[in-house]
């Protein structure tokens, strides 16, 4: 297909004057097209990267690569504009109930008249969403506009709720802030946390967050499930002695468990970036913890064995699971630093660095590098699809000075946002390839530790993901000769490198090595960013669960304690509120299943054009019925587990990190 015939598709598809592409009809590698074809492919590029630019200068991140701007075609569509603000009117409809609660009773006048005009104004927006989503939803089922009005009416849809979305984000801003200013009147109590739930569902982990068993899980099924390691010695600064394992593991011994492999351990050293915050005068706390868990002989589940509060265990004793009325508040005291840490080191470390932030270098390197008839183009870019738009708006509004980030996570903004960036930058795009990782961290090996669900599932959607990406790439190049005999490929890999800086990318020069390389960008996107998305809103959203920080130190001792000192540790409510709202919204937006390829413009047709590719036995039939497979497969295991895991169930799965 010559780039005049493709050029002619694009323009038929136009918003606002910007095209809507889709997937080339006739894909072609650039070593195969005659002279003037890739001169046409390199003006086309160039005039590309004109949109797609790169900066190492957002103040939030400041050093990592992210695209100076959102172009026309990374704007959400306006089906993903209504489900945010579907979730965003639920949330704030839980806010306005749970102010009636006696809990704020004492709010004065003036606060009562400013959240009353706030909500006022959302009950508007509702109304206003409402009859848009009406209006979209007879032009869907109508007959159709011409094409260029269809287009325009939306175009100029998206931007009025764009605004509204932003208006509610105002508007929850404005009530929080009233409730930070009347914190003093908010008691702190378990029962007041699930209180902050009235018309959304009270989380499961709300009642049985304090169970041993659920804490070692949430290691294997829980937000983060990419610390945890095989451990043959224990470190010298964690000496967890035989008496103090045997008094956990029964019969079980220290040395045998290490000899077996059985033994794991999850460090949070990493967050020694973090530097204590305050929020309106009340210190804020992070420590770098370390917790011990093993399997028991012939079993399946992790049991957790030992915490240290910190690295220095001169300053914080090892300290093991007790029932005993003088040991029990000091243990979950120690649990609760463990949730803190491992909740800065999923969001900064695991969510935003290694899902979010990778993928947008890849996708402007994409843009800037692979013409829109290269087929690597066509397979990735809905990969892509609202990322740099949702990032920008992290770095606007998440990890901002005053963001949410700010407020309810125990280190300073300056050096959370300096903890995002040292591990983006460090991010090993090779050695992070889901095989690869489990066996570095040594739990690899289902015999040795048989009970976790995101190594399995997430294994399961690798290789299918890995069979698509073979079965499209054995497609387009004939060998390896025509790999390394691809230009534009050269490109796009040292720009991912070099403008990207990930680390570990090099050139590739086989098609195994492309197969994994698409694979990894594909699950990255997709499964990886679900495994660590959605769980914040079953897990994260109740904060004496999970939470950013600690609002006393930690115990330096196991005993002495009670259930007051315990709750201390817990955010005051009214950033309670604000991170079940927080978390609640990004944890609950599934836009565009896994396998479901389109275009981001109504009517949402298919992206996919070469019928070599959507022929119906073709490549992308064969991934759709792979996909269902392993849906049904993970459905099946979740009837045999004790607690399901459905996060990487691939209906579950979004196509894109777009929240």
């Amino acid at each position: 297909m010559s780039f005049e015939n493709a050029s002619s598709i694009i323009a038929s598809h136009t918003i606002t004057g910007e095209a809507v592409k889709r997937g080339a009809s006739d894909p072609s590698l650039p070593q195969n097209d005659t002279p003037e074809q890739r001169a046409q492919r390199r003006a086309q590029i160039n005039a590309t990267s004109t949109q797609y630019q790169w900066t190492t200068d957002i103040a939030s991140l400041p050093g990592v690569p992210l695209a100076t701007h959102v172009p026309p075609d990374d704007q959400p569509s306006i089906e993903w504009w209504f489900k945010v603000l579907e979730v965003s009117i639920a949330i704030l409809e839980n806010v306005k109930a749970v102010l009636l609660k006696p809990i704020y009773s004492g709010l004065d006048d003036a606060a009562k008249t400013i959240i009353d005009d706030a909500l006022a104004d959302a009950g508007e927006i509702r109304s206003k969403v409402e009859a848009l989503r009406e209006k979209h939803r007879v032009a869907k089922a109508g007959p159709g506009l011409e094409s260029s009005i269809e287009e325009a009416v939306q175009g100029a849809d998206i931007e009025e709720l764009k605004s509204h979305d932003s208006a509610l984000r105002d508007i929850l801003t404005v009530i929080i802030d009233v409730l930070k200013a009347e914190e003093a009147a908010h008691s702190r109590s378990i029962e007041a946390y699930r209180d902050l739930y009235q018309t959304l569902p009270v989380p499961g982990i709300a009642y049985t967050f304090q169970d041993d068993d659920l804490f070692a899980r949430l290691r294997v099924a829980g937000p983060n499930p990419m610390l945890l390691q095989g451990i043959d010695r224990m470190p010298d600064n964690f000496p967890v002695t035989a008496a103090q394992y045997a008094s956990v593991m029964g019969d079980d011994t220290l040395a045998r468990a290490l000899a077996d492999g059985r033994v794991f351990l999850c460090d949070y050293t990493d967050l020694e970036v973090l530097v204590a915050g305050v929020w309106k005068g009340h210190a804020k706390y992070v420590y770098r913890p370390m917790a011990l868990f093993a399997v028991p002989p012939g079993g399946s589940s992790l049991k957790v064995v030992a915490i240290q509060c910190g690295q220095d265990n001169s300053q914080y004793p090892v300290m093991t699971p007790s029932d005993a009325a003088s040991e029990k508040w000091g243990w979950e005291m120690a649990k609760f630093v463990v949730q803190v840490a491992d909740c800065n080191y999923h969001e900064l470390f695991v969510h935003l660095a290694g899902t979010h932030l990778v993928s947008e270098a890849i996708a402007v390197a994409t843009r800037r590098n692979l013409a829109n008839v290269h087929p690597l183009w066509s397979l990735l870019v809905p990969h892509f699809e609202g990322t740099l738009f949702i990032n920008n708006l992290a770095v606007e509004t998440l990890i901002n000075k005053g963001g949410p980030i700010d407020d309810f996570f125990g280190g300073t903004i300056e050096s959370s946002q300096l903890a995002a960036v040292q591990a983006r930058l460090a991010f090993d795009f090779y050695q992070k390839m889901t095989p690869v990782d489990f066996a570095a961290r040594k739990v690899a090996d289902p015999a040795i530790l048989p009970d976790y669900p995101y190594r399995d599932d997430a294994l399961l959607v690798w290789d299918a993901i890995h069979d698509w990406a073979s079965q499209y790439i054995n497609i387009y190049y004939s060998d390896d000769e025509a790999v390394t005999a691809d230009s534009e490929l050269a490109l796009w890999a040292s720009s991912i490198a070099s403008e990207g800086h990930i680390v570990g990318f090099r050139p590739i020069t086989s098609r195994a090595q492309l197969i994994d390389v698409c694979t990894m960008i594909i699950f990255t996107a997709s499964a990886q960013h679900a495994a660590v998305n959605f769980p914040q809103r079953t897990l994260m959203t109740f904060a004496p669960a999970v939470t950013g920080a600690g609002w006393t130190a930690a115990p330096t001792d196991q005993t002495g304690h009670d259930k007051g000192e315990w709750v201390e540790y817990m955010p005051p409510m009214s950033l309670g509120l604000l991170q079940l709202s927080s978390l609640e919204l990004l944890g609950s937006v599934y836009y565009r299943p896994l396998g479901d390829y389109r275009t981001n413009r109504f009517p949402y047709k298919p992206w996919f054009q070469d019928p070599v590719i959507t022929d119906d036995e073709g490549p992308l039939a064969r991934f759709q019925a792979g996909l269902r497979a392993v849906e049904a497969r993970i459905i099946a295991r979740n009837q045999r587990r004790m607690h399901p895991y459905v996060y990487l169930q691939p209906s579950q799965i979004p196509t894109s990190t777009n929240i």
